[in-house]
């Protein structure tokens, strides 16, 4: 098995559609939305998010929540 690079950026396919769950789940696109706002993502022109390599779990699940 492979291992995962840490070095590398991470490639988010959101989700088309918010299901309002608590906490959301890590392709919601309001996760997403919150994690470019606080410029720790960045958004391709095909809908798909770019995440910061210094976006940590605790960052993470603050969005999420």
């Amino acid at each position: 098995m492979a291992k995962k690079n840490k070095n590398l950026p991470r490639v988010v396919k959101t989700k088309n559609k918010c299901c309002k769950s608590r906490p959301r789940c890590k392709k919601c696109p309001v996760v997403c939305k919150r994690l470019s706002n606080q410029g720790l993502a960045d958004k391709l022109p095909n809908g798909n998010y770019v995440l910061s390599i210094d976006v940590s779990k605790k960052v993470l699940k603050a969005a999420r929540g």
